[in-house]
């Protein structure tokens, strides 16, 4: 099986100069990155579903459990990180460890998650900012905020097919612009948005805190009823597993390891605290949400928050959570561009994709180019295609990724014992392998049409990487001469 050597990458983290990514993230970016993608709007609808179908006022359990689960792997990639401290992320690990064909497979997969994930959420933002805007009596036509395959039914009853949904289209541009321009720029508009959506958080938990009802927290986990997942401490589970799509995000910072100043230290901690900081959030968002409100007032509604909201006395905390949903997308969109681009960088470096991919800036050292095309091919999805067909943000590429790290720590445990380790995972093997059984079982739990979907994917995958990129990969004719 064809690998990277690890000193190879080594020697290609070390490179600095006009063909290199400019250094320039240090922890409190990192942290600030990985909380922009982990806290979505997931947080405020996940959080009422799993309470109210699953573990109850319990689903603070479920948060523990799901970041236990998330940290098994969370610690495998900050071992990596610090080791091979090079853009790519799993992509990069796997190719160390498990041959191009793997690294390519996973590369690939992240490709999907990222593109197909900020297209959906740019549709969603839109949609979104109409709410926001009709709050203060500001109406978009709805010609200009649907594909050309959807309608709209207006107040006088008439029906108006959809042309464009420009405002996803002008989001991504707006974050492609930004990010052009460089990760020092992009990492401060993501701090000041991750200050705002985060703030909102702790101003609904500081605010509701005094309005909770003790009686609403009993029975802390109610009885099951007679189906399993259903409440109970099986339903505590099953809530984990509903939960912990909420906290996937942390390991888009290992793709900023190139752009990452003393990478060997900040790496680990902007992993490992930006999984932290999310953790403490999510507990005390869920437990003033179910002090707030009785669990079963969140069945079967899409604004579970909206109801906690109701039993204060602030009616404008309704705006603010709207404006921390679009805020929350605004940053899931600039780190999934972000990544994307990185794990394309450093496929094109390989010479699995084209170099048009890898080529940089003069003035902002970034892969411009590459950021254009993602800009152009996401816009088009994003303004002509619906969400239905678009599909929900899948995990299952991120959790086939982390399958990947932690089956590649226990080969290069194995196999290099030796070699500098800044951070190590421990209890190796005994955490990688609960990460690999953690993410295994996530998956299986994946509906089928997930699964066909990733199948469908790879099989495109194979065909790009059998018919190009395994003809001019670097590695491949660096050995034969």
């Amino acid at each position: 099986m064809l690998k990277k050597s690890i000193e190879a990458l080594k020697i290609e983290a070390a490179n600095t100069g006009e063909n290199s990514l400019k250094r320039s993230l240090g922890a409190v970016n990192l942290v600030a990155i990985g909380v922009g993608v982990i806290i979505g709007a997931g947080l405020f609808s996940l959080t009422g579903i799993a309470a109210a179908n699953n573990s109850g006022p319990a689903v603070i359990l479920s948060f523990v459990i799901a970041a236990v689960g998330c940290a098994f792997s969370a610690l495998c990639y900050a071992e990596f990180a610090s080791m091979v401290p090079v853009s790519g992320s799993a992509y990069t690990y796997a190719y160390a460890t498990l041959g191009e064909l793997f690294a390519w497979i996973i590369g690939w997969d992240l490709i999907l998650e990222y593109s197909v994930g900020a297209a959906t959420v740019g549709i969603s933002w839109s949609q979104y900012l109409v709410k926001f805007l009709e709050k203060f009596d500001i109406f978009i036509p709805p010609q200009l905020v649907l594909s050309p395959f959807e309608t709209a039914t207006l107040a006088d009853g008439s029906i108006v097919r959809g042309i464009v949904n420009l405002p996803s289209i002008l989001i991504i541009a707006l974050i492609t612009s930004i990010i052009i321009r460089g990760t020092k720029g992009s990492a401060l508009f993501n701090a000041i948005v991750v200050a705002l959506k985060v703030g909102v958080v702790i101003v609904f938990i500081a605010l509701g805190w005094q309005y909770i009802d003790p009686a609403n927290y009993h029975p802390f986990i109610p009885n099951n009823t007679g189906t399993f997942g259903e409440f109970g401490w099986s339903g505590v589970l099953r809530g984990a597993g509903v939960v912990f799509f909420v906290f996937i995000g942390f390991d888009i910072v290992a793709t900023m390891a190139q752009e990452t100043k003393n990478p060997q230290r900040n790496m680990p901690i902007g992993i490992l605290g930006s999984l932290l900081v999310c953790t403490v959030l999510f507990i005390l968002f869920g437990y003033v949400m179910t002090g707030l409100a009785n669990y079963t007032e969140f069945k079967n509604s899409a604004a579970p928050v909206a109801i906690a909201i109701a039993n204060t006395p602030y009616e404008w905390l309704g705006i603010a959570v709207i404006l921390a949903i679009l805020i929350g997308y605004t940053s899931v969109i600039l780190v999934d561009l972000l990544g994307q681009s990185r794990v394309f960088y450093s496929m094109s470096k390989d010479g699995l994709l084209p170099k048009v991919f890898s080529e940089l800036h003069p003035k902002f050292n970034t892969p411009y180019k590459s950021n254009i095309v993602l800009c152009i091919f996401i816009s088009l999805f994003a303004g002509l295609v619906p969400i239905s067909i678009v599909g929900e943000m899948t995990s299952i590429g991120t959790l086939l990724a982390f399958v990947m790290v932690c089956l590649g720590i226990l080969i290069l445990r194995k196999k290099e014992p030796n070699l500098e380790r800044p951070f190590k995972t421990p209890f190796v093997p005994v955490v990688p392998i609960l990460g690999i059984i953690t993410c295994v079982v996530m998956m299986v739990s994946l509906p089928f049409d997930t699964w066909l979907r990733l199948f469908v994917w790879l099989a495109i995958g194979f065909l790009i990487y059998f018919f190009y990129g395994k003809k001019r990969s670097k590695l491949r004719n660096e050995t034969k001469s």
